[in-house]
């Protein structure tokens, strides 16, 4: 069965820059190899997901659009299609003791911070006066590469 919009669908996947750096996958041999982050309480696993419920990165969903359960696939993924293009906008400065009052410490170079919206930045520069914080997202800007697996479709 051809995968469309509604189906749930499991995936292996291993996402990689355009300078072929890993940086997600589901599986845990790939992630060890690449030195990737573990957090002690993930689970490596097929990723699962309704197409079209806004659950993955669009151009992921679209590239999915049409396999069936046993294809492999690679799908790149533009900015657009992605996380959006990286945006001096989304870069903030603030008052060095004003933000400091707000998130009750000092700031420091990759201290990572969230906004009461639940808005994720990055304190990426800190001086005697300023905090700049840098609210794109990390793979902002970036084409991706997605290598897939479909496991299954439902």
């Amino acid at each position: 069965m051809a995968i469309a919009t509604g189906d749930t669908v499991s995936i292996e996947y291993v996402g990689r820059l355009d300078d072929g750096t890993v940086f997600d996958t589901s599986r845990e041999s790939v992630a060890t190899e690449n030195d990737l982050d573990h957090h002690p309480d993930r689970e490596y696993e097929p990723l699962t997901v309704e197409i079209g419920a806004g659950e993955i990165i669009e151009g992921l969903e679209d590239g999915l659009l049409g396999l069936e359960a046993g294809d492999e696939e690679t799908v790149t993924i533009s900015p657009e299609d992605g996380y959006g293009e990286h945006t001096e906008d989304r870069v903030i400065d603030y008052d060095v003791e004003e933000f400091s009052g707000m998130i009750g410490r000092e700031p420091d170079v990759g201290l990572e911070i969230q906004t009461e919206q639940g808005l994720p930045g990055e304190v990426v520069a800190v001086d005697d006066e300023d905090v700049t914080v840098d609210f794109n997202h990390e793979l902002a800007g970036e084409t991706l590469e997605f290598e897939v697996e479909v496991v299954s479709v439902e």
